[in-house]
């Protein structure tokens, strides 16, 4: 139970009083006889002793209609609809009448009055104490001096779809009525001099339930809104109830006799009876004795704060309308009460040091967080200032996510307060909210204070509860050498490559760092690899090429660490065996494990990898000094030249740099570098590897011989027989002219004429026999030349006859019509209509004609075609790109030399241009 003298008073409510519109400074004055008020929907709605209800606007415009021909008693004013109840007497004596008013339709200019019934519980005529409406206008209560509550249920505003019934029954009187509405459930608190009751109207049966055993005098009951969870209250002299529809709520010891209770915005107001005030009034009584004094009081029930509390005379209601109260005096006053705003209230209370009040009461006025934040900070440097360091930190971690973290951090850099920081950056990085730099200063913090419990549950959180970047958090731990936490954490949050780097650079645990790659996915394995393979090579050899061999092949990671849906999927995992050769450097057993078992697992190996091993077999045949093993190096070797895998180029400088001759012979070979082969045995002088280099590859390269030739003539040694060899296969082939020959072995003192003698012989003898050949050919042609002229005479002069009697066609006797040519071929009309390609020319002579034909045309040009190139060669300023141009164009394939002896060229031409006009003459005579 809360005393509310020790709650604290403010003024947070300026105090007014109303005066009239214009600048004339008079004060409002209400009408005189008010009886009843109330207010809601935008105007203040009031009742007098005349029969009149009047509507007072915002801007203070008085309007009123004659509601009854009396007085009026009650007023109601629904708040979510323009719906006025009233309840008034039209006659004398005891008969109250209610009547419902819709303020937005008018009649005659008056609000229509919608229904009239008259108020009697039963048939005994009794005063109206008190009136309430459920503001979905299907309830409303009336309250009766004699205990009696009449419930009108269905639509209030018509009769036909109402009907009312006698709810409650008593002796004492009814002094207050509130209707409460949560969900689907509708109760009706009662409340009378003695007790507190509470109806559950959403039931059939209307059960009844009694709260308390204590009640209120009249107007000393009000229903708190939803924030409140719609509480009803009820002030008596000693104490405020706040009552569920099941059960009594809280209790605040507000002692005085209470005239009036009313609730507004989280506000309760009490009007209580001034007790230096002499005399007491009827529960309900409004009247005062002249002199009577009364005190206001506002109370913030949840801040537990007095919002303003003043003295008044005489006065009659207070309303809550347009954001303010209004208070209603005897005297026909109005003052009012305009609440200051939460920033003027905040700073009053900041001027007194009430930061938690401010902050409460920021909550209860939905301040936003930013407004929260400055709060919190203003009240931890309140506390810092105090020296209150452990409360001001509090307040500054609820400033996280508004205030900037390094206002707070410069107040804490103290080494005596670091305890305070800590503690800050903890819920820095427990808001996900802290930087790099944030964390760093934590770990230090941790670290300073030799805290391994804090630091351990810092690192050793879940992964949903990481606030902190981790890989800051391993930096830290390891420049402070915490060497084992900083590997937990990184092997935890998978960052691999820290982890690495720890055990490797500060712990020196290779064996566990090989351990560790050989759980990882493959990508990362490859990378880290890559990254420490020479130093794990260095410490861990085996065990580095045993991982490798894996990781080349099919890597398959041992823990779960590995991606598990590429190994579900069957995934081929295999990197490249060329880019790890680096990681063997003065290694060369380990390297040539790893290299021999690549070849023989992945056949497909990269050519560095066999290129790499060739070079590792050369090294080791060339330093091997036993022939049986140096015979099997050597063939292993081979063996690796022959796999088609190695590089031509990098192959042949390996073995020509350990001077390995059949593996350079056979790359030589390989390569049809047949000159290679032979140079290469002329500089050891292996004159008989030469000349069989010669038989060998001649045929592909016929210069060879001619380079023997030179080979031998410059040597001084006795090489006849070689030179015998050579030049018996020159004369055979005709590979160079005798003088070149000649020439060649003038300069060898060794090869005399007797060396060549039989060459020299033979060739004359080849070429006198030439020579005869030739001679009888021209006597031959120059003999067909003569017949042929003869025969051309013999068609240019005489006339042809005919004498064929069979078709060369079809060889059957000719029959006319037929064909005849000067060729001496007849055909029959039809044979040669059948197969002639031409009415011009003989069918049989066509074949042939068309071939001589042809080597003319051919002949005609390439004699254009080298006119035209030796010009173009003539003009060119860049002869070789000339050249090079024809070759592209094929104009030098298949390039035919005919060596002609001596007159045979003329005889050649006779004979072409004898051909040229015999086929002329024979196609014109046709």
């Amino acid at each position: 139970m809360a005393a509310f003298l020790q709650w604290r008073r403010f003024v947070f409510f300026d105090k007014d009083t109303v005066k009239e519109p214009g600048d004339n400074g008079k004060n409002f004055v209400l009408p005189s006889g008010i009886s009843a008020s109330d207010s809601g929907r935008g105007h203040v709605v009031l009742g007098d002793m005349d029969g009149q209800i009047w509507l007072l606007t915002r801007s203070l415009q008085l309007t009123s209609f004659q509601a009854y021909k009396l007085r009026v008693t009650h007023l109601y004013q629904l708040k979510q609809h323009s719906i006025l109840v009233s309840v008034g007497q039209d006659e004398q004596g005891i008969n109250p009448l209610v009547k419902v008013w819709n303020l937005d339709k008018r009649d005659s200019g008056n609000p229509l009055c919608t229904r009239i019934f008259p108020a009697i519980p039963g048939n005994k005529p009794t005063e109206v104490s008190c009136l309430s409406v459920h503001e979905n206008l299907n309830f409303m209560a009336i309250g009766f001096t004699d205990g009696s509550v009449v419930l009108t249920k269905g639509d209030i505003t018509r009769d036909r779809h109402s009907k009312t019934l006698t709810l409650h029954e008593g002796t004492c009187p009814v002094t207050g009525l509130a209707f409460r509405q949560v969900g689907k459930v509708t109760n009706l608190f009662v409340a009378t001099l003695e007790k507190v009751y509470c109806y559950t109207l959403s039931i059939k049966e209307y059960p009844k339930l009694e709260l308390d055993t204590h009640g209120c005098a009249l107007r000393c009951s009000s229903l708190t809104d939803p924030s409140q969870d719609s509480q009803f209250i009820v002030a008596g002299d000693e104490c405020v109830y706040l009552y569920q529809p099941d059960e009594r709520g809280p209790c605040f010891a507000f002692d005085g006799h209470k005239l009036l209770a009313h609730w507004h915005r989280g506000y309760l107001l009490l009007l209580i009876k001034d007790t230096k005030s002499p005399g007491k009034t009827g529960y309900g009584s409004r009247e005062t004795s002249p002199s009577e004094k009364q005190l206001l009081t506002i109370y913030d029930l949840d801040n537990k704060f007095i919002a303003y509390s003043a003295p008044f005379d005489d006065i009659v209601d207070v309303l809550a309308e347009w954001g303010s109260f209004y208070i209603l005096t005897r005297d026909g006053k109005v003052f009012v009460l305009q609440e200051k705003d939460t920033q003027t209230k905040l700073e009053m209370l900041f001027k007194k040091n009430l930061f938690v009040m401010a902050i409460n009461l920021a909550k209860s006025q939905h301040l936003d967080s930013d407004g929260l934040s400055e709060i919190f900070r203003q009240y931890g440097d309140h506390l810092y200032l105090k020296g209150d360091h452990d409360g001001a930190i509090q307040q500054y971690i609820r400033t996280i996510g508004k205030l900037e973290p390094s206002y707070v951090i410069r107040k804490f850099l103290d080494a005596q307060r670091i305890h305070n920081l800590t503690a800050y950056l903890q819920a820095l990085h427990r808001q996900s909210l802290a930087n790099a730099d944030h964390t760093t200063l934590l770990l230090n913090c941790y670290t300073k204070l030799k805290d391994s419990s804090k630091l351990e549950e810092f690192i050793k959180s879940s992964e949903s509860e990481v606030h902190f970047n981790v890989e800051i958090a391993i930096k830290v731990l390891r420049q402070a050498s915490y060497h084992s936490h900083a590997v937990f954490l990184a092997e935890k949050h998978m960052h691999h490559e820290w982890y690495l780097k720890i055990q490797l650079e500060d712990l020196k645990n290779y064996q566990e760092a090989l351990r560790y790659i050989d759980r990882l996915p493959f990508e990362q394995a490859e990378s880290n690899m890559k990254r420490y393979g020479k130093t794990l090579m260095h410490h861990v050899p085996e065990g580095t090429t045993l991982l490798l061999k894996g990781l080349c092949t099919d890597y398959q990671p041992k823990r779960e660490v590995a991606d598990r849906d590429a190994v579900a999927k069957g995934l081929a995992n295999k990197a490249n065996s060329e880019e790890f050769i680096p990681i063997f450097a003065n290694n060369r057993r380990e390297l040539k494990a790893f290299l021999e078992h690549m070849i023989e697992v992945e056949p497909f190996s990269p050519p560095g990898v066999y290129d790499t091993l060739l070079e590792l077999r050369l090294h080791d045949w060339a330093h091997e000094q036993d022939p049986e093993k140096k015979k099997v190096l050597q063939g292993a070797a081979l063996s690796l030249l022959r796999s088609d895998y190695t590089v031509f180029d990098k192959a042949l400088v390996l073995c020509q740099m350990h001077n390995f001759k059949e593996g350079v012979l056979y790359l030589y070979e390989k390569g049809k570098l047949y000159q290679q082969i032979m140079h290469y045995h002329m500089q050891n002088e292996e004159y008989g590897k030469v000349v069989e280099a010669c038989k060998r590859y001649g045929e592909q390269e016929a210069c060879l011989w001619e380079q023997a030739l030179g080979y031998f003539a410059s040597k001084e040694e006795d090489c006849k027989s070689y030179i015998s060899q050579v030049l018996q296969h020159i004369d055979q082939n005709n590979l160079m002219p005798p003088l070149l020959v000649v020439q060649t072995l003038a300069h060898n003192s060794t090869a005399t004429l007797s060396v060549i003698k039989d060459y020299l012989i033979n060739k004359l003898q080849r070429e006198s026999q030439q020579i005869e050949d030739d001679e009888r050919k021209i006597r031959q042609y120059r003999d067909e030349t003569a017949h042929l002229r003869s025969e051309i005479q013999e068609l240019r002069s005489s006339a042809k006859i005919f004498q064929k009697t069979k078709c060369n066609m079809c060889n059957s006797p000719l029959e006319l019509p037929s064909v005849h040519f000067l060729c001496s071929h007849s055909f029959h009309q039809h044979c040669f209509e059948s197969y002639a390609e031409s009415e011009a020319e003989c069918p049989t002579c066509t074949p042939e004609n068309r071939k001589v034909m042809d080597m003319l045309r051919a002949q005609d040009q390439k004699r254009d075609l080298y006119d035209h190139f030796t010009r173009q060669l003539r003009s060119s300023n860049d002869g070789f790109s000339v050249v090079a141009d024809y070759f592209g164009r094929g104009v030098f394939n298949k390039l035919t030399l005919v060596t002609d002896p001596p007159g045979s060229r003329s005889a050649g031409s006779l004979e072409a241009d004898l051909q040229r006009d015999l086929l002329i003459h024979t196609k014109r005579n046709s």
